[in-house]
């Protein structure tokens, strides 16, 4: 009995051994590609995003302006004819400065009716009557918008136009002709500004760039000089021999922003 159990009890130790054995091995498998993942975790491709910023200033080369013309008559015919005179003759005058028919655009025309408002007599005695609307005539309201391409003409133009009859000269502003270029420069420096950073944050970090996974613009912007012509109006019209009017054209600034991600080497 005493063999037996010798035996039985060095088979159990074998046993627990062997188990142990496994845990341990378990446990060092675990930790060993644990350890592994997180190694490739570490090492793996890592992106920065930056965004880079570019503007670009340019002086005007196109002014644009709107005036209104209106005319008056007992019919319509009669008002329309007085409208129509004054606008061609600021159109003549137009063309004859240079001026191309496709810059010179109606935005509005307007024919309606004028009423005036006529009180009735009172009677002595009792509560006067309501007044009324008494059908005046015709009145026609007409808006053009003007595109000047040498620029230094604008004042001269705006003083003419009022001259001839021309009312409610306004939104006098100053742009590039073509914008798309501005952009498209403003675009590319923008581009470069953010590569630049991109490449300061890879050499501080001790690391290479690579391939670019993403790329987003947003927030161009074209800012135009504006100007009211109120006070060029007032003088125009209140003194016969005033000739032009000083336009100050300043620069225009478009500004292009991008977003670029970098994977990191």
């Amino acid at each position: 009995m005493s063999g037996n159990s010798f035996f039985s009890k060095s088979h159990n130790q074998i046993l627990a051994t062997a188990a142990l054995v496994g845990i341990v091995v378990a446990l060092l498998s675990y930790a060993y590609f644990t350890l592994k993942q997180t190694e490739q975790w570490n090492l793996g491709p890592t992106n920065i995003s930056v965004t880079g910023t570019g503007e670009v200033m340019a002086t005007p080369d196109v002014a644009q302006f709107s005036f209104s013309v209106r005319g008056d008559g007992a019919d319509a015919a009669a008002a329309q004819e007085k409208s129509g005179t004054i606008i061609n003759a600021i159109t003549e005058y137009l063309k004859g400065a240079g001026i191309e028919e496709k810059d010179i655009k109606t935005e509005n025309y307007n024919l309606s009716p004028r009423f005036k408002y006529e009180q009735r007599p009172c009677l002595f005695g009792q509560a006067c009557p309501p007044g009324e609307q008494i059908a005046d005539g015709f009145e026609v309201s007409q808006t053009i918008s003007l595109k000047v391409r040498t620029v230094a003409n604008a004042g001269n133009h705006v003083v003419e136009v009022g001259k001839l009859g021309a009312t409610d000269i306004s939104g006098i502003s100053f742009t590039i002709d073509d914008e798309e270029a501005l952009k498209a420069e403003a675009r590319d420096l923008a581009i470069a500004d953010a590569k630049a950073k991109a490449e300061d944050i890879a050499d501080a970090l001790g690391v290479r760039l690579g391939k670019i996974t993403s790329y987003s613009e947003g927030g161009q912007g074209f800012n135009p000089y504006m100007t009211s012509a109120a006070p060029m109006m007032d003088s125009a019209m209140n003194s016969k021999s005033f000739e032009s009017v000083a336009l100050p054209t300043g620069e225009n600034t478009t500004v292009s922003n991008v977003s670029i991600t970098f994977q990191l080497k």
